[in-house]
């Protein structure tokens, strides 16, 4: 008789298993016995999940600003610090992308794209200003100076970033940023919230919004919405949601 050790709590599924375990071994004959039976894995609660998640930052994120990066065709187009298992690699399905980030680079060969360690809080190397015409920093900056990644811990941290992500940029080119929004805080170390008053001030006289999404509280997405005072002072509702904003470099 098989054992099955499972880890405290919730025990459901576990007779499901039983019950498909008996039967796959029932099945079993000694002419067709291709796989022998390994140890025991049991995995209990797949049968009862949805096929998979579709909401939450950085789905809605990763997929919104990869389309618009396909929709728009950049030249040249240079990402700072966002995931490479997530928008890096859904950009670099078709098309050449080249990642800055303060880590060092991953050591294996990834097709259509191109790795360059930089501090971005750090002066900004004169080969790199007006480098692109395309430039994205998705779940980043709010990181920027508070240590969680081996950076310096500097207070205004994400104000250099955004400073040299401008320099990044050509005139005319594109900024695609999205930061967590919510009431202003520091939650040291793992990241800052900013209220969406305050990074309208931080973007006004360097950029032209041209689209405004954000991902609300639920997880879910909300496309291109109208920026008003009303819901700019409300953070649109979100306590930790995430502003996505497209934008042109004036």
């Amino acid at each position: 008789m098989l054992s099955v050790m499972v880890k405290k709590g919730p025990r459901r599924g576990l007779s499901d298993y039983y019950r498909d375990l008996r039967t796959l071994m029932s099945q079993e004959t000694s002419a067709a016995r291709k796989f022998p039976f390994g140890k025991i894995y049991p995995i209990l609660n797949d049968r009862f999940s949805e096929s998979g998640s579709a909401s939450g930052h950085y789905f809605h994120q990763d997929l919104l600003v990869a389309r618009r990066i396909f929709f728009n065709n950049p030249v040249a187009h240079v990402d700072v610090g966002s995931r490479i298992d997530g928008f890096v690699a859904h950009v670099a399905s078709f098309r050449t992308i080249e990642v800055l980030d303060i880590r060092p680079h991953v050591s294996n060969t990834i097709p259509n794209v191109s790795f360059k360690q930089a501090d971005l809080m750090a002066p900004m190397d004169e080969k790199l200003e007006n480098y692109c015409d395309s430039l994205s920093c998705l779940h980043a900056l709010e990181h920027f100076g508070l240590g969680r990644y081996g950076d310096p811990v500097n207070y205004d941290g994400y104000l250099l970033g955004l400073n040299n992500l401008t320099k990044l940029l050509k005139v005319g080119g594109t900024l695609y940023l999205s930061v967590p929004i919510g009431p202003q805080r520091i939650e040291f170390n793992a990241h800052r919230v900013f209220s969406v008053r305050y990074l309208l001030e931080c973007l006004s006289g360097k950029y032209r919004i041209d689209q405004f999404s954000f991902v609300d509280d639920r997880g879910n997405l909300h496309e291109n919405a109208p920026i008003t005072d009303t819901e700019a002072k409300n953070n649109y509702s979100c306590v930790y949601g995430c502003g996505i904003f497209e934008m042109t470099k004036l």
